[in-house]
């Protein structure tokens, strides 16, 4: 039976949301400050529970990344991923993925951040397989709408079973901190919640 970690990213191996800080350190403030009006509406509707997660996400991904150049932003987030989110890592969630890798384990990352932040990291990190939510592109330019659901909650699984095929032939081990990951959670023969947290 093949052996397989997966981690949740925000909240389990970093100590914060890695596409807020991602924004906040290199959106322009401009972008940042019309994206933060025009969308108020909609962030009180999530917060109310009026307004589902995945269309808020959105919204704010299209406000922020609209007609950015793909090339460019997958640059920009590669820079950062490598300069600035280790600083964000906990440093016993990176032992744990290490003793993973010590043992022959198959290493999976599967977050709702975005998929062009984490690749950079997991490739320095040695994960085997990135699981994230994407960004659609056209003609070389972002629209700001997703590529596909966003990488939560049940989703999480659906992607580990295209990726890994019949997760009962596989010895899972999951790790989660939020809502998000309870799904990936009870598909797991060793679940471990928030373990990273001292």
């Amino acid at each position: 039976m093949r052996t397989v970690a997966a981690f949740d990213f925000d909240g389990t191996i970093t100590r914060r949301d890695s596409t807020v800080a991602f924004c906040l350190a290199t959106v322009p403030a401009p972008r940042l400050a019309a994206a933060a009006v025009t969308r108020a509406p909609a962030l009180a509707g999530y917060g109310l529970r009026l307004v589902p997660r995945d269309r808020v996400k959105e919204s704010l991904l299209t406000a922020l990344f609209r007609g950015v150049e793909d090339r460019e932003l997958r640059r920009r987030a590669s820079s950062w991923a490598l300069e600035a989110l280790p600083a964000m890592v906990r440093p016993q969630a990176l032992a744990r993925l290490r003793w993973h890798r010590s043992q022959g384990h198959r290493v999976v990352l599967a977050s709702a951040s975005l998929e062009m932040l984490l690749e950079p990291w997991a490739e320095t990190a040695g994960v085997d397989d990135v699981l994230a939510t994407r960004l659609e592109v056209r003609d070389g330019r972002l629209t700001g709408r997703l590529d596909g659901p966003n990488c939560y909650g049940p989703e999480k699984v659906v992607r580990l079973r295209a990726l890994l095929g019949d997760l009962d032939a596989v010895e899972l081990h999951a790790y989660g901190d939020s809502r998000g990951d309870r799904e990936l959670l009870a598909v797991a023969q060793h679940p471990v919640y928030r373990p990273f947290r001292r």
